[in-house]
């Protein structure tokens, strides 16, 4: 995502899933099709931030490299530089990890 010149608009994040194990604990091998998409991942770039009542731009609370947890139908799935990622407003982020 390094070399991608692309830079979210206002309170918009692009997050790279975290991909899940491929194994359970007792070893047994999860073939893809039953797997469940991962609901965290790693933001790559945030917005600006939105403008309240005011026209004031407020900051988002989510930074570059945080972890986060999203809803499993949150964002936009769009693929950049042969990266899968998620677009998504930071309303739809639940949380931070860490």
């Amino acid at each position: 995502m390094a070399n991608t010149k692309f830079r979210p608009l206002h309170d918009r994040v692009v997050v790279r899933r975290v991909e899940s194990e491929e194994k359970t604990k007792g070893g047994i091998i999860i073939p893809d099709t039953a797997k469940e998409k991962p609901a965290e991942g790693e933001v790559v770039a945030v917005g600006p931030g939105a403008r309240d009542e005011h026209g004031k731009v407020v900051a988002l609370d989510v930074k570059v490299g945080d972890r986060v947890l999203f809803g499993k139908w949150s964002g936009t799935e769009v693929k950049l530089d042969g990266v899968d990622l998620l677009i998504m407003k930071e309303a739809d982020i639940m949380g931070v990890i860490g």
